[in-house]
């Protein structure tokens, strides 16, 4: 599995970031192809201090390939292009393998 994950700084209008993330920009991700599961959340919290992050998302695809097929599609490249309408804080985007381990 390869995980995409997006880290939003603190926007200038909070409101309106929720808003249209929830109601423009989740549907526009969600048709991305290859796209197998995701999340977010608007509680990001730091076990101490003040979290530099205002939201996460998380994106699972099946690797490296399908991530990037992914992004590189007509969805992603629209997905993309419509962060400036809500994240005027800006964010921060990574990706990475995931390995697996057992408890």
């Amino acid at each position: 599995m390869h995980k995409l994950v997006v880290l939003y700084l603190k926007p200038a209008d909070p409101d309106h970031f929720r808003d249209y993330y929830v109601t423009n920009h989740l549907p526009l991700v969600t048709q991305m192809p290859g796209l197998l599961a995701w999340r977010y959340s608007f509680d990001v919290a730091a076990t101490q201090g003040q979290a530099p992050y205002f939201a996460i998302f998380e994106a699972e695809f099946a690797d490296a390939a399908a991530m990037t097929a992914a992004r590189a599609s007509a969805q992603g490249q629209q997905a993309a292009a419509d962060v400036a309408n809500y994240a005027t804080g800006g964010a921060v985007v990574i990706h990475y393998p995931v390995q697996n381990g057992a408890c």
